[in-house]
């Protein structure tokens, strides 16, 4: 599933021990954050507060649903304010098969039907905020579809954190050169994540560690920052209410009805 380095005669099997090795340490502390979402449905309400260079201010709010079936992640937002955007959604959905890409659509009430996100529009903002549909694919999906390489423990805020890089696959169309991730050991959540172009961060996601909150067995951040360093806009992403479900759960995840009933 990850790519493999070779060595040379002697060495060659040596390597492959401790690229195993290294592989099984990034999978473990991957599971662990996956595993943070349940596998019946939960629903988290959300706002998002997208601030422009000049100050200026839109807030977003609606809900989250994301559940793992069959070990497979999958997550929907529906916007319900403001008036322009409400009835707005997006879905993702994990692939069974590593060599697929993960599906995203959007629907827009305003044109009326159900559009599939792929190549570079899968980079475009998610309704005007810091956050693109990849980012959100990718926070949601624990960055299942990169190459990662866990580094030297480091801590945020006195807590012990895994420091993990990710990078594209071969031949994987990706704005981001690489992602660098900060994972709370304790929780299995990630604080921060800085998004590069090239060498140079790009983006920044954080959040204190008092953001983090627990729900049942599972953990989330209640609040988190992007930042775009470029632009120098930022969205603030706030959690407001976790509640559970599986009645209807279907229904959300399904490419012809994730958008119905907002």
């Amino acid at each position: 599933m990850r790519s493999k380095g070779s060595c040379f005669l002697f060495f060659l099997g040596l390597f492959a021990v401790s690229q195993a090795q290294a592989d099984a340490a990034v999978d473990k502390v991957l599971q662990c954050m996956r595993d943070n979402v349940p596998p019946t449905l939960r629903i988290q309400e959300i706002e998002l507060q997208a601030t422009d260079r000049a100050g200026a201010s839109r807030t977003l709010k609606g809900r989250l649903y994301a559940m793992r079936e069959k070990g497979l992640l999958r997550a929907a937002v529906h916007i319900a304010e403001p008036a322009d955007l409400a009835g707005a959604s997006y879905l993702v959905r994990e692939t069974a098969d590593a060599d697929r890409p993960d599906e995203m659509y959007m629907f827009l009430p305003a044109l009326n039907r159900v559009r599939r996100i792929t190549g570079a529009s899968a980079d475009g903002s998610f309704l005007g905020t810091d956050f693109s549909y990849n980012d959100v694919k990718q926070i949601e999906n624990a960055f299942g579809d990169n190459d990662g390489a866990l580094g030297k423990p480091e801590q945020i805020e006195q807590r012990p954190v895994h420091v993990l890089t990710f990078k594209p696959k071969p031949g994987q169309d990706s704005r981001y050169s690489q992602l660098r991730t900060w994972v709370d050991q304790k929780t299995c959540v990630a604080l921060k994540v800085d998004f590069y172009e090239a060498d140079v961060p790009r983006k920044e996601l954080s959040a204190p560690a008092t953001a983090l909150q627990q729900s049942g067995n599972y953990w989330y951040l209640s609040q988190a920052v992007m930042q775009d360093l470029k632009d120098h806009t930022s969205t603030r992403l706030r959690i407001v209410g976790v509640s559970s479900g599986a009645d209807l759960a279907g229904r959300y995840f399904d490419p012809h009805t994730f958008y119905l009933g907002n």
